[in-house]
């Protein structure tokens, strides 16, 4: 656990996907601002999530399978794993609801997120719902506060 003056902060696997296939693009960037940052929250739901994005053969053509899987386990060693003791069905998406829940039991201070699903229901709960270059935006150690 990173100490508490950290930010605590969820990332949308989209986002995660997104910055490995384009280094350096907003999403990139974004993450790893978060790793230095931040303090990046996961459940069990959004590691297996991630966990089956990264498997999809799709990629194949752009990143090994080898690479996804170092990726990943990158992602999880360095998260802090929340436990859902109730479930949250706030999301037209319901397949969203999973990040709201590591957010709201996790206690996390905003949701990093290119999903209009997600970002129509900012904030939720005080917490912040931003794109990548909006949490990019903003300066070092505001955590959620805009």
């Amino acid at each position: 656990m990173i100490d508490q003056d950290y930010p605590r902060v969820v990332i949308d696997t989209n986002v995660y996907i997104s910055s490995f296939l384009r280094i350096g693009s907003t999403p990139a960037r974004a993450v790893l601002k978060a790793e230095r940052e931040a303090e990046i929250l996961v459940s069990a739901a959004v590691a297996a999530e991630l966990a089956s994005k990264f498997k999809h053969v799709k990629f194949d053509k752009y990143v090994t399978h080898a690479k996804r899987e170092t990726y990943l386990r990158h992602i999880l060693e360095i998260a802090t794993f929340v436990e859902i003791p109730v479930s949250i069905r706030a999301c037209r998406d319901p397949r969203d609801d999973k990040f709201l829940e590591v957010a709201v039991h996790g206690r996390a201070d905003l949701i990093v997120t290119g999903d209009s699903d997600l970002l129509a229901l900012h904030p939720f709960q005080g917490i912040a719902i931003l794109t990548p270059a909006e949490y990019l935006e903003q300066g070092a150690g505001q955590g959620g506060i805009l």
